[in-house]
């Protein structure tokens, strides 16, 4: 079982996203007010703390959100997870995993500050099946493998 270390959006895309603490889940839609959101396969985007401690080891000032994932999690190893897992996410959310990793069509800051990037490799998207509210220090974990 993971847990939920922030929950982020972004009014518009291209931008990092910021933690605001609490958000709600919408069925066919992701996290209500985030520019991602809408009726198709990356509803919502997650990332690993752990991931992003791999970043900070290489000298970047980077934390949730600043890879423009909607959820950091920590404690589940996202990355293992087939597509068609679903993850109960706080009380009542329930999301089904669709695509693990992204292809970068345009290199971030992130990647030319760096010379790498884990979101294309270590990010993982979902849709919503179950909506509800979504904060920091929900438990988030697999109820179903694939």
């Amino acid at each position: 079982m993971g847990k939920i270390v922030a929950v982020c959006t972004s009014p518009k895309k291209g931008m990092r996203k910021k933690d605001i603490g609490e958000g709600m889940l919408k069925i066919k839609f992701g996290i209500e007010g985030d520019a991602h959101g809408g009726d198709w396969h990356r509803q919502v985007s997650l990332l690993a703390m752990e991931s992003i401690h791999k970043m900070q080891a290489k000298g970047l000032d980077v934390g949730p959100g600043d890879f423009a994932e909607n959820l950091t999690t920590e404690g589940i190893d996202l990355v293992s997870l087939p597509i068609g897992t679903k993850l109960k996410i706080g009380e009542n959310g329930l999301g089904e995993v669709t695509q693990i990793g992204k292809e970068c069509h345009a290199h971030c800051a992130i990647y030319y500050q760096a010379g790498d990037c884990v979101m294309p490799r270590e990010g993982i998207f979902i849709r919503v099946l179950e909506g509800g509210p979504v904060r920091v220090g929900d438990s988030i974990g697999v109820i179903e493998n694939a």
